[in-house]
């Protein structure tokens, strides 16, 4: 294996071991795998562009290229031209699942789900960093700056995990970083020997086992870069992550960055079984009808077996208003109203959480609070409370039909493994029990229904407060033998039974509704409090169930369907057909500030306005460009060498620009060989005769010249890799060996060589006949003997293309030197200001 394959692979490897350092981030480490695909495409870009060999920034964005194509294809194959290439569709997926992934960044606590902008975030910035490594180690030669873009990325990682990222990630980066060094450290010296720092002399010269110069100073980064990676997580330097503030004490102080898993059920009975009833808020709402609003202030997702409780969850600033993340699973076309509600606390009513509709989507309210986003609540910072607050909320009131809750999707497989995680301590009747009641069910929201009715009715089942308030494994058995309890026992059991059947459950806590005074306003008291479980539907997301008998109300969507539809009466059914379109998902966007919706107060879109024509013209114009452009950079390479090699081999190129050393010069005759006076034109300037040989000498070198570069670089098309190390007749050879020629062509390769050292060396070089031809021909049979790939190969994206790089490099360093000095030249001109004393 050579040097530059093993560094090319130390480089991939170094970059995917400090990637690892992400994995705390993410439930999922699938992501790892399509990033070692992205990284794998881009090493082996870069090794093939090395070998050509391509000017390094080309190199480069070669990388770059498929790196881009790659990512087109694991993320936006279907919006991309076949498959891979980013057309303008493309690239607005690339751009929503960017923007989708900042959203999910700001909504979920670590770990969080692998959602598609996520994913994408992750395996493009390990890309991004591996492609850097790469180009510092490998193109440019100097590994021991690599190890800068590997400590961001796990600084990153560590500023984001909360815990500072465990050692073995730290460990693990710092590894890869050293082999690096050590590859490069070998490679170098493989290349080059021994290579000694200072000037020679002094004692240090004298010391045999003395590391190499630059071994020492990639050991002096090294140890700079791993301390530095050593220092940073434990500072505070990076403030709050991007997935939320760092670990808290869930409102103790200032910086608390989670909600502790404290149980709010502790007085929950207590208040249910007080005898008076003690008004805890009263609210005014523009919601539709006459049912009010539950209003919930923290959900109970995690049951260990003992108890139910909210996870420990990042929290964040309250969102500004209009920027407040959609409602998880909420899908557009699902009949929403949007609800404007003004709340009011008692002074003595005192708690961390703040009683909100779900989902809420806006809050206004003074005060130190903080967002939780998986359960939308907001929960008190620094000591924070609900006493005396006065706050306005936007929600939105959900109205799924029975038909959507019925067809709902399957949910993401990591909200179905966190939300179905029942407890090895569960009984095994419980499990048994929610197959018996749900038997014959088709779907999961005939099973919820299912549930709900034989708790609330069907069951047998008997409110009472006064019985055990237990919310462990053991109380739920008890619960469904005896059959009494109240809304708590009703709530957890029916959510740790549809977690059995595979149905993502969890229990939120808060308050009925209330009662409705004459003035309109509502009025909710300590025996309003409550419990109920929500369920989750792919594309409705969380829906409350009502399975406690004779408190709050049942859903509309959760009800009995009637036996007959043709008997119900006139504004009670809801039909999909009957379904009012401005009431649709569509109204959900009022949070919107480029909301068009006219209920929203926006501008109404009128259905009956066709489309401008010049929008799709100019698309399809955008897009044929983009095309041509991408075509004529395929075929860039291509035409260039066609270029070059009919300017080499004289105009249309059939004869050479060497046959045309045999011409009669004007007003003279053909001179015979040899007849020439070897020497330049500068040391006879003022001899005709010299002056005409000369001229015709430097003809005949420059056209040997031309001849020998073509036959050189038409090899080095065909995989012979042109070293100028080599003398013409030695490389001539080789290109016979290597080639596999033989007969005429072989000839005529030994007779540009001779050809080319003839104008070089010789004192009176003899003009060469047919040159032109003999490069043809020698084409011909590198053709012929290579097969059909490698001649397309080397017509399409011909290897000696890399000289137009080089081209180009060296144009731009003459403009620059052109540049340089015609803006020294003006300001030198410029007039300068007199010195001395007025006058």
């Amino acid at each position: 294996m050579s040097g530059a394959i093993r560094l090319t692979l130390c480089a991939a490897a170094a970059s995917l071991m400090a990637a690892c350092a992400l994995l705390p981030l993410v439930s999922s480490v699938s992501w790892l795998v399509q990033a070692a695909v992205v990284v794998a495409a881009s090493a082996g870009a870069g090794a093939l562009a090395r070998r050509a060999p391509l000017p390094r920034p080309v190199t480069v964005a070669a990388q770059a290229a498929v790196v881009l194509l790659v990512l087109s294809w694991l993320f936006v194959r279907d919006a991309a031209v076949l498959g891979v290439l980013p057309g303008p569709a493309a690239v607005e997926r690339f751009t929503g699942l960017l923007g989708e992934g900042a959203k999910d960044i700001g909504e979920y606590a670590v770990p969080a789900p692998a959602t598609p902008g996520i994913r994408l975030m992750l395996v493009g910035g390990v890309a991004l960093v591996a492609l850097c490594v790469d180009a510092l180690a490998v193109t440019y030669r100097s590994a021991a700056p690599a190890g800068l873009p590997m400590l961001a990325l796990y600084s990153v990682a560590a500023g984001l995990s909360g815990d500072g990222s465990g050692w073995q990630w730290f460990a693990l980066a710092a590894a890869g970083y050293l082999l690096l060094l050590l590859a490069e450290g070998r490679d170098r010296l493989s290349r080059w020997g021994r290579v000694f720092g200072g000037s020679g002399g002094g004692p240090r010269a004298a010391e045999p086992d003395r590391p190499p110069a630059p071994v020492r100073t990639g050991r002096r980064i090294g140890a700079v870069a791993l301390g530095i990676a050593l220092i940073v997580p434990v500072t505070d330097l990076t403030g709050p992550g991007l997935l939320g503030e760092r670990t808290g004490d869930g409102g103790s102080g200032g910086g608390s960055g989670t909600i502790s898993a404290v149980n709010p059920l502790v007085s929950l009975q207590d208040s249910l079984n007080r005898p008076e009833d003690r008004e805890v808020l009263r609210y005014r709402t523009t919601a539709p009808g006459n049912s009010g609003l539950y209003l919930r202030f923290v959900s109970l997702d995690k049951f260990d077996g003992t108890a139910w409780k909210p996870s420990e969850r990042r929290v964040q600033d309250v969102p500004e208003p209009r920027r407040w993340p959609l409602p998880a699973g909420l899908a557009t076309d699902v009949p929403v109203t949007p609800v404007s509600t003004v709340l009011s606390t008692a002074e003595w009513y005192r708690q961390n959480w703040l009683p909100l509709p779900y989902p809420v989507t806006g809050v206004e309210i003074e005060g130190r609070w903080r967002f939780e986003p998986e359960g939308r609540t907001l929960v008190g910072d620094r000591r924070q409370t609900t006493a005396g607050a006065r706050y306005t909320v936007t929600s939105l009131q959900v109205e799924p039909t029975a038909e959507q809750l019925r067809n709902a999707p399957r949910p993401p497989a990591d909200l179905l493994e966190e939300y179905t995680r029942v407890p090895d301590s569960l009984p095994g009747e419980v499990a048994e029990q929610a197959r018996r009641v749900t038997a014959g069910a088709s779907d999961d929201y005939e099973r919820a229904r299912r549930l709900q009715d034989w708790f609330a009715s069907s069951g047998g089942f008997r409110y009472d407060t006064e019985v055990e308030s237990g919310t462990g494994s053991t109380a739920i058995t008890r619960f469904l033998r005896n059959k009494e309890g109240f809304c708590v026992h009703f709530a957890f059991s029916m959510a740790a039974m549809a977690r059995t059947l595979d149905v993502p459950a969890r229990v939120a806590v808060g308050y009925t509704p209330g009662v409705r005074d004459a003035n309109g306003t509502w009025s909710v008291g300590l025996q309003d409090a409550h419990a109920w479980p929500e369920l989750y539907f792919e594309g409705i997301g969380w829906t409350r169930f009502e399975p406690t008998p004779d408190r709050g109300s049942v859903p509309e969507y959760a009800r009995q369907e009637a036996p007959d539809p043709e008997v119900a009466e006139p504004e009670a059914p809801r039909s999909p057909a009957a379904a009012p379109s401005t009431d649709t998902g569509d109204r959900r966007k009022c949070n919107d500030p480029d909301s068009t919706d006219p209920a929203c107060g926006g501008p109404a879109a009128s259905a009956d306005v066709p489309q401008d024509p010049g929008v799709f013209t100019a698309r399809t114009a955008l897009v044929t460009a983009a095309s041509a452009l991408l075509a004529a950079l395929l075929a860039l390479p291509m035409l260039w060498r066609i270029r070059v090699r009919a300017r080499r081999l004289g105009g249309n190129g059939r004869t050479g620009g060497a046959d045309r050393a045999r011409a009669p010069s004007r007003g003279t005759g053909p001179a015979p060989a040899g007849s020439a006076v070897a020497g330049s034109a500068e040391g006879r300037p003022d001899g005709q005769a010299d002056g005409q040989a000369d001229g015709r000498s430097a003809t005949e070198r420059d056209r040997s010249l031309a001849a020998w570069r073509e036959l050189s670089d038409t090899a080095w098309d065909y995989g012979i890799t042109p070293d100028p190390s080599e003398t013409p007749r030695r490389a001539g050879a080789r290109i016979v060996r290597a080639g596999g020629l033989e007969g005429p062509a072989a000839d005529s390769v030994m007779r540009v060589a001779g050809a080319v050292e003839q104008a070089v060396y010789a004192p009176r070089p003899r003009p060469a006949a047919g040159l032109g031809d003999d490069v043809r021909r020698v084409g011909a049979a590198l053709r012929a003997s290579a097969g059909r790939r490698a001649a397309l190969r080397a017509l399409l994206l011909p290897r000696s293309a890399a000289r137009m790089g080089w081209a180009v490099s060296a144009a731009w360093e003459r403009t620059l030197v052109r540049w340089s000095a015609a803006t020294r030249r003006l300001t030198g001109a410029l007039p300068r200001p007199r010195s001395g004393k007025r006058t």
